[in-house]
């Protein structure tokens, strides 16, 4: 209970300090421990954008996620909005958004975590998580990546590109970029899983 509360004061201190609003990302606040029945999917550590603290997936078991790459310089990058909005819309009956900002297509996200998370809260005030900068192509991918390319047969093309996972963690379909979080073959996916 303890850990608890610092992690929690410690959040509070650090958004006085940097101006951030912790809250539009609390479901990330504490790192649980590994849960045998975690899929192995979701058994991976990254940083919260915001604030680097490490989180483990496996603190999302159970929900349905969909993983996006995701940039701040892209065509695509008005799609946060609607992946709030998707988020806002099934966050309560067990859906969860995941971001990842990469700089591996066209060089689209060229900032510093912080600078990524003040775009992305300022200016589509994204609450979905948020994972540090990382990589999602090539022979240098992240291993949630590499994983997600062997389950579902393909890889990233380009930013904003989704991958939805079941509650038992299993892959169940990719999207392009061209999909809009409002797609209806995507909303009804998400809908069957729920």
């Amino acid at each position: 209970m303890r850990k608890r509360f610092a992690i929690t004061v410690s959040l509070a201190l650090s958004s006085m300090v940097t101006g951030f609003a912790p809250a539009a990302w609390a479901q990330a606040a504490v790192v649980p421990a590994h849960d045998a029945s975690c899929p192995t999917i979701l058994n991976h550590s990254f940083k919260r954008l915001q604030d680097e603290a490490p989180q483990n997936l496996c603190q999302y078991a159970g929900k349905v996620v969909l993983v996006v790459n995701t940039a701040s310089y892209c065509g695509f990058t008005g799609q946060y909005e609607g992946l709030e909005a998707l988020y806002a819309a099934y966050q309560a009956k067990g859906l969860v958004v995941l971001g990842f900002p990469s700089n591996d297509f066209g060089k689209q996200e060229p900032g510093t975590d912080k600078e990524i998370a003040d775009f992305c809260f300022n200016t589509y005030a994204v609450r979905f998580p948020m994972f540090s900068k990382t990589v999602v192509a090539g022979p240098q991918r992240n291993a949630l990546y590499t994983q997600l390319a062997k389950e579902s047969g393909t890889v990233p093309k380009w930013n904003f590109y989704k991958y939805l996972i079941d509650r038992k963690g299993k892959v169940v379909e990719s999207y392009n970029s061209n999909t809009s979080p409002q797609s209806k073959t995507l909303v009804a996916a998400i809908e069957k899983l729920l």
